[in-house]
C-alpha cells in the first residue's frame, strides 16, 4: 500500500512538471500591434487544446530575439525586413518571397529557429501626406515627391536621418532633398504634426490606423526602397517538435491577419482604450475560432 501511495504521489509530482513544461510562452516586443498579436497568439493556442501565456512587451527587436534564443520565450512575432536587417543583416532589397526564405533558411540554419508561414500584415514604412498636398504637388509615387521635395518640410523620429532605407536611401534612390528635417519621435506626434499642418510630410507604418482615420494618402514606393515587413511568428525548433500542432493553430490565424483588421485592432487599443486580450479575443471569436 505504501509503496503503491509513492507511486501515486510521484505519477502527480510527474503530471505536473509535464504541465508546466508543456505551456508555450508567447512574447512580443515592445509596442501595440504585437501586444495584440500575441494575445491573438496565445488564445488560439488555447482554444486549441495547447497551453500558453503570453510574455509581452519585451522591448525592441534585438532583447525579444535573444528571449527567443535563451528560451525565455518560445515564439514571438517578427517582421520579415526587421529579421533580415537586425539579425541575418543581409539584402534589403529582395522581394518578400526572397526576404522570407533568406531569413528562414538562415535562423533555421544558424539559430535553431524556424519561421512559420507569412501573415498578410505587411506592416512596412509609410510616407504620407495630406490629399491636398498630394492633389497640389501632384504626388502619387516617391518619384513624384523627388521632383518638389525641397519645397517641402518632413517629420519623422531621429534614426531615420541615418538608415540606410531612410532619408540617405530616400535621397540616393529618389533624389529626394527636404527643406526641413523634424525630429518628431512618437508616433501620434508624426500623425497630428501633419494633420495641423506643421510639417508637409510624414512618415508611419502601413497598419497604423491614424492613415485611414485622417485620409491621408501614402505615396508608393515605385523604385523598391524598402524592403517588405510581413509578420511573420518566429518559433524555437524544439519547442515545434514537441508540438507540431503550434504551425498548423498559427497558420490558420495568421491566414486571417490583414493590414485592414491590423488598422482596426490597433486603433481600438490606441484610440478606444481597449485592453489588447479582449481586442484579440472579439477577432477570434468573429473568425469562429
Amino acid at each position: 500500500m505504501r509503496k503503491c501511495r509513492l507511486l501515486v504521489g510521484f505519477l502527480a509530482v510527474w503530471a505536473v512538471a509535464v504541465s508546466h513544461a508543456q505551456v508555450v510562452k508567447v512574447g512580443s516586443k515592445n509596442f501595440t500591434e504585437q501586444f495584440i498579436v500575441a494575445e491573438i497568439y496565445a488564445q488560439a493556442l488555447e482554444k486549441a487544446g495547447i497551453k500558453a501565456q503570453t510574455r509581452t512587451n519585451l522591448g525592441a527587436t534585438l532583447i525579444a530575439h535573444a528571449a527567443l534564443l535563451n528560451g525565455d520565450i518560445d515564439l514571438y512575432p517578427e517582421y520579415t525586413g526587421t529579421a533580415m536587417a537586425h539579425v541575418v543583416k543581409g539584402d534589403l532589397s529582395g522581394s518578400p518571397e526572397q526576404t522570407y526564405k533568406t531569413v528562414k533558411d538562415y535562423y533555421e540554419k544558424n539559430l535553431h529557429l524556424t519561421l512559420l508561414q507569412p501573415t498578410r500584415v505587411e506592416n512596412g514604412y509609410a510616407i504620407i501626406v495630406l490629399p491636398e498636398t498630394a492633389a497640389k504637388y501632384k504626388l502619387r509615387t516617391l518619384s513624384d515627391l523627388g521632383a518638389v521635395s525641397g519645397s517641402l518640410s518632413f517629420g519623422a523620429e531621429g534614426s531615420f536621418t541615418d538608415r540606410k532605407d531612410g532619408l540617405p536611401g530616400m535621397a540616393q534612390v529618389y533624389g529626394i532633398h527636404f527643406k526641413e528635417f523634424r525630429n518628431l519621435a512618437k508616433l501620434g506626434i508624426r500623425y497630428s504634426a501633419l494633420t495641423s499642418r506643421n510639417i508637409d510630410v510624414s512618415f508611419g507604418f502601413t497598419t497604423d490606423w491614424q492613415i485611414v482615420e485622417d485620409k491621408l494618402i501614402v505615396l508608393a514606393d515605385d523604385k523598391h526602397l524598402f524592403p517588405p515587413y510581413f509578420l511573420v511568428p518566429i518559433i524555437r525548433q524544439d519547442t515545434l517538435a514537441k508540438s507540431p500542432r503550434i504551425a498548423e493553430v498559427l497558420n490558420r490565424v495568421g491566414s486571417l491577419l490583414t493590414n485592414e483588421n491590423m488598422r482596426s485592432m490597433n486603433a481600438a487599443v490606441e484610440r478606444d482604450k481597449e485592453e489588447p486580450k479582449d481586442v484579440a479575443r472579439k477577432f477570434l471569436s468573429d473568425k469562429g475560432i
